[in-house]
């Protein structure tokens, strides 16, 4: 049969139309063109005729389904995360200069589109004490390594500080403001992204918050005891364990008073005694040869006898040779 020298295959009408090739491994998987991009092999071809070690789409499913609740666990997890500061340190803020963490600023700020520019947007964090932090940005911008500089993603720097607004209250004019800042990231409190509050799986953001939209958290998620109002049947969880010093725990007195005393004596037997190699083992030496020790100090394995040389052998031993 006559291939073309551009398809591995003959380019004839009645290959192409020929829904079942004997003798082949594609002879159990539909054709191309009875697969639609909406639907699976699984769905098109007979039941135990579907081909499962190879896939006819040209592209991979690199994301999966994974359940609301644990969205939004880890979202109020990497939220709890930002107002710890040695979190944030351990991250690589620069949090030296900011009077506290979480920092909220006044929404008042914002009002009337009073910041609106990029050079507003920079004097307020200046102001707030985030300077250091974003001037941390401007010196990481590196190139990247590899052949990503050819993909759309030449450089690569750092991340700087998140401003989180509410919509409502505050407007969307800050967006503009702070997007031309390397580094700085603006969220809606009502739309905040996991990628944001924990880039790289790594928890403790810097984040700005502003006062409307710290308020309406509790709105937002609610308590551990009340539901939250916009989240149906989502309560925040719960502390497993309110000190999370374990070491302070066992040692502590009330712990210690409750527990019972080690079993057995100070010194326990073992139940197989262990073979020790007394070449290599001075203790086992010893206790074998308890000359050793004298034996290896004064030197005694590597000195030489002095005797002189041997006498010679008299003349009546020569004669009792030859006797007859």
């Amino acid at each position: 049969m006559l291939r073309s020298r551009c398809r591995p295959y003959p380019s004839c009408l009645w290959w192409r139309n020929t829904p079942c090739r004997s003798s082949c491994i594609w002879q159990h998987v539909p054709l191309r063109s009875y697969v639609r991009a909406h639907k699976g092999v699984e769905e098109v071809a007979p039941e135990d005729q579907s081909r499962t070690k190879v896939s006819l789409r040209s592209w991979r499913k690199r994301t999966f389904n994974c359940l609301i609740v644990v969205r939004r666990f880890a979202t109020t997890s990497a939220l709890a995360a930002s107002s710890v500061p040695s979190l944030l340190l351990a991250r690589g803020h620069q949090i030296s200069t900011v009077p506290e963490v979480p920092l909220v600023i006044s929404s008042k700020a914002f009002e009337g589109a009073a910041v609106a520019k990029t050079s507003a947007a920079l004097k307020l964090l200046k102001a707030v004490g985030a300077g250091p932090d974003v001037d941390k940005v401007y010196g990481s911008r590196k190139l990247r390594a590899g052949k990503g500089k050819l993909r759309g993603r030449r450089h690569r720097q750092r991340r700087g500080p998140l401003v989180v607004y509410n919509p409502d209250e505050d407007g969307k004019e800050l967006v503009h403001a702070f997007r031309n800042i390397p580094g700085v990231e603006t969220s809606s409190v009502f739309s905040l992204n996991l990628l944001q509050l924990a880039p790289g799986g790594h928890l403790g953001r810097f984040i700005i918050w502003t006062s409307s939209a710290f308020a309406a958290l509790d709105e937002i998620y609610g308590s551990t005891t009340t539901p939250s109002a916009l989240k149906k049947d989502f309560l925040l969880p719960s502390n497993v364990v309110h000190n999370a010093d374990i070491s302070r725990l066992i040692n502590s007195s009330e712990v210690q008073a409750v527990l019972r005393g080690p079993k057995g004596g100070p010194l326990t037997k073992r139940a197989s005694v262990q073979k020790k190699n007394p070449l290599k083992n001075k203790q086992v030496l010893l206790r074998l040869n308890p000359y050793a020790k004298a034996f290896s100090e004064k030197k005694l394995g590597s000195e030489k006898l002095d005797q002189g040389e041997p006498k010679r052998a008299a003349e009546s031993f020569a004669n009792v040779l030859h006797e007859d």
